[in-house]
């Protein structure tokens, strides 16, 4: 299949979870398993591990004795300072080029 019309075909998915298989070895060559969160002529992006909502969203009143995370990001998936204490995700990137297949939901 040629990348445009593959790229055409994958953006018709985007805010549905896909997998996404690649020419890589090791863990990666096992695929990618996420919410399709971005189409481009060179890459997708994937959310693949949604992060906690924030526990404090009015300010940082929350800070106390678990205050130890560096720059408000968390320590370990918990305790942070602020507002920023939880996980906060990941996203992981894929060029088109790497793609060796495409799975989605039939309906």
């Amino acid at each position: 299949m040629h990348e445009c019309s593959l790229v055409e075909s994958i953006r018709k998915f985007i805010g549905q979870t896909v997998t996404v298989f690649t020419t890589s070895g090791g863990l990666s060559g096992e695929g990618f398993t996420g919410v399709l969160a971005s189409v481009t002529d060179c890459t997708i992006k994937l959310i693949t591990d949604f992060g906690q909502p924030p526990t404090c969203p009015l300010g940082s009143s929350c800070t106390g004795s678990r205050n130890n995370g560096f720059a408000g990001f968390p320590n370990n998936r918990g305790g942070g300072k602020g507002c920023c204490s939880g996980w906060v995700g990941s996203v992981t990137e894929i060029p088109i080029c790497k793609i060796a297949g495409f799975t989605h939901n039939a309906v």
